[in-house]
């Protein structure tokens, strides 16, 4: 019996050793490749991006060091399917069509690696971004940009692969020892003697990628919506997060909600729009921080909005009382203006801001101008676009900029040129112009030369960003000649001057009078504000914009793509946070217990210590409004139609494919074991009796029966 009780304990024992012992083997056979991977986006008429085959792309290594190597490959190569290891500067257009046409049969994966040395230029989208939402007469998008002309587009660098469509995975390896690891399997199996490769086992990569959209936005929308879709399958999700704004003063204007009763606004309201984009974006997920083509225009918008918040006086002290500054940031404008388009469609419809505000929405009539902070490259070759030459506002606003961008008393050094017409950038204020071309907008724009636009290299190396880190106040103001702790030609002393400038010009139009003060923006403001977005959350500015018991960010700078509903909205969130704590108003009368509902929150503020804050900003939904209106046509162009397809998971790892020899040779060993085993089966049970006739039967063992 004791034997019997333990026998099951001794089955368990010995499954448990066969499961270690073929996770083990597992683990010896596949190293895994840590990276980020492209992924697929649709619109109303393309499919762009790139997927892997339903149970991945296996490919052999084969590092790609120049042009000539692609030849083998796209020759006759000995051991296909390949996954070349690309570095940056041979990651071209040319060379990734040339693999694109030999097919996945050739090519099932391209691995980019992380080597820039050789790199000078490096940016996937358009030569002309979101040329088919510009403002161009009749559809003619050529004229706010013309791609053949290289001297009229905004990203002469341009190579357009983040809207071409892949039949194979790309995945970017950013760590060096990734790449090492990567780089040691090839040297050690796949380089010595390219003809024999096929006679033997070779170092070869397995990706993971596999995207369920297919065709477009309006049939993966279809199949997802579909009725008969009873598993409740998602392909793919619209490209949607939150515009967030806020305004210079609390608006009294109330509004009770009252779904049963038309909105109103109100026709005394004024305001000037100041606006910048909030996204970015790369062909890869999560990887991409926009440092010059987005992040520098958000950051001047927060410099320029903290600084009128500590010169104006109340404003009913002002000329006109009723006059405001809305800030507002969109999100998604990387893709047809996602954010402003539904800013605008809000405004037309009497919806911004939401019921849920309770304040009176905002019309087109409210606005007096807007000051769209667009791409800000050089800061020394800043243009104001406008769309007519005769605007007198336009004309006006370039004469406040320059006389404070040429002012001796604050010697900034810069000459802010004018550029009237359809050759304008492509910024959210196309969306209100294509709306009504005579809306009064006005673009600050550089020069185009971030050769990096758009990808993964447009980062702090490439804004020369260096954190200080001076621990300083940097809630207060400073004196122009106080910049000890920065360089002249720094990012920081650069954003210091240019929202400097736009700050002077808003009080000068708010109060009626020139600045004539020494105070400018605080570079320090500049300094926090770059290390948050660069290099951590976990950083002062974001800790002293959330409430004291919140825990602290990540140590890695917040993600800047749009993403889609459950995604990440970091950007939003710390956007939001930062700019209700630089325009808020203390309230130190307002004890911490009574201050936890929205407009008041309790800030950690500059020491930590914690402080009431009567606060302004809000978010508005960035989603297309192609996905509200019913039966929309997709191939219109009138709003943005980008979905994102959706994904189990990314994965790559490394093994050791054997040779065609290696395999046919264990497929015939098998078979072999296979037959001798199946004959030995039927001899054994077909001559039993002869083999085993010295065994007793299995009642032998029991004594026969005694006579009663």
């Amino acid at each position: 019996m004791a034997n019997l009780k333990t026998t099951p304990l001794w089955l368990l024992l010995l499954l448990q050793v066969i499961i270690v012992r073929g996770e083990r083997t597992r683990d010896t056979m596949y190293q895994p490749i840590l990276g980020a991977s492209c992924f697929r986006r649709l619109n109303g008429t393309h499919q762009t991006g790139c997927s892997s085959t339903h149970s991945g792309s296996v490919g052999v290594l084969h590092l790609i060091n120049y042009d000539a190597d692609l030849d083998f490959l796209l020759g006759n190569p000995p051991s296909p399917p390949y996954a070349p290891m690309i570095p940056p500067h041979l990651f071209t257009r040319s060379n990734l069509l040339r693999l694109k046409e030999a097919g996945p049969k050739i090519i099932s994966a391209v691995l980019l690696i992380n080597k820039s040395e050789k790199m000078q230029q490096f940016s996937h989208e358009l030569s002309c971004p979101n040329k088919y939402s510009g403002i161009g007469r009749g559809g003619n998008s050529s004229e706010t940009c013309d791609e053949s002309n290289t001297a009229l587009t905004w990203n002469p660098w341009g190579t357009g692969l983040l809207h071409e469509d892949f039949p194979f995975p790309i995945y970017y390896i950013a760590d060096f020892d990734e790449i090492l690891k990567l780089e040691n399997c090839f040297t050690k199996f796949n380089s010595v003697n390219f003809d024999s490769q096929a006679l033997r086992s070779l170092c070869a990569v397995e990706v993971k990628a596999f995207m369920s959209a297919a065709v477009n936005s309006e049939v993966c929308m279809r199949r997802t919506n579909f009725i008969n879709n009873l598993g409740g399958s998602k392909y793919c999700d619209p490209l949607e997060g939150r515009n967030v704004y806020a305004t210079l003063y609390p608006r009294n204007s109330s509004e009770f909600i009252d779904e049963t009763k038309l909105r109103k606004s109100n026709p005394a309201e004024k305001f000037i729009i100041i606006s910048c984009r909030l996204d970015t974006t790369s062909m890869f997920d999560g990887v991409g921080v926009g440092a010059m083509d987005s992040l520098t225009g958000l950051a001047t918008l927060t410099i320029v909005a903290h600084m009128l918040r500590q010169l104006l006086p109340d404003q009913n002290t002002l000329p006109d009382p009723h006059r405001n500054v809305l800030f507002v940031a969109f999100n998604g404008e990387s893709y047809d203006f996602i954010g402003s388009q539904r800013f605008v469609y809000d405004m037309e419809n009497l919806n911004f801001p939401r019921r849920s505000a309770q304040s009176t929405p905002i019309s087109f009539e409210n606005i007096e101008f807007m000051l769209d902070i667009g791409t800000l490259d050089d800061i020394r070759n800043i243009r104001l676009h406008t769309l007519h030459k005769s605007s007198t506002v336009a004309q006006k606003l370039l004469q406040q900029l320059n006389r404070y961008a040429k002012s001796s008393l604050y010697d900034f050094q810069l000459n802010i040129g004018s550029n009237a017409g359809y050759n304008m950038p492509p910024t959210s204020a196309q969306s209100f112009l294509r709306r009504d071309d005579n809306f009064p907008a006005f673009i600050l724009n550089a020069l185009p030369s971030n050769k990096y636009y758009h990808s993964i290299y447009d980062d702090r190396d490439n804004v020369g960003f260096m954190y200080a880190n001076t621990s300083q106040d940097y809630t207060a103001l400073t004196d122009v000649s106080d910049f000890k702790n920065f360089n002249a030609n720094s990012l920081q002393m650069k954003i210091r001057n240019v929202s400097s400038i736009v700050a002077m010009v808003l009080y000068e139009t708010l109060t009626g009078r020139q600045y004539e003060y020494k105070d400018v923006a605080n570079p320090v403001l500049s300094d926090e504000f770059f290390y948050c977005f660069l290099q951590s959350s976990d950083c002062p500015l974001f800790k002293a914009s959330s409430n004291p018991d919140s825990p602290p960010g990540l140590p890695l700078p917040p993600m800047r793509y749009i993403s889609v509903l459950g995604g990440s909205q970091e950007s939003s969130g710390w956007t939001y946070r930062m700019l209700g704590y630089l325009l808020s108003q203390p309230q130190p009368q307002v004890l911490k217990e009574n201050c936890t509902q929205l407009p008041l929150f309790y800030y950690s503020g500059f020491n930590g210590t914690g402080e009431c804050r009567l606060t302004t900003q809000n978010y508005t939904h960035a989603l297309s409004p192609a996905f509200l209106i019913n039966n929309y046509n997709w191939s219109s162009g009138q709003y943005s139609t980008w979905t994102e397809s959706t994904w189990s998971q990314f994965s790559a790892r490394i093994f050791l494919r054997p040779s065609k020899m290696h395999e046919i040779t264990i497929l015939s060993i098998g078979i072999v074991v296979f037959i001798i085993s199946f004959c030995l089966i039927y001899i054994i049970s077909s001559r039993w009796e002869v083999l085993f006739d010295d065994v007793p039967a299995s009642n032998a063992a029991f004594p026969p029966p005694t006579n009663c």
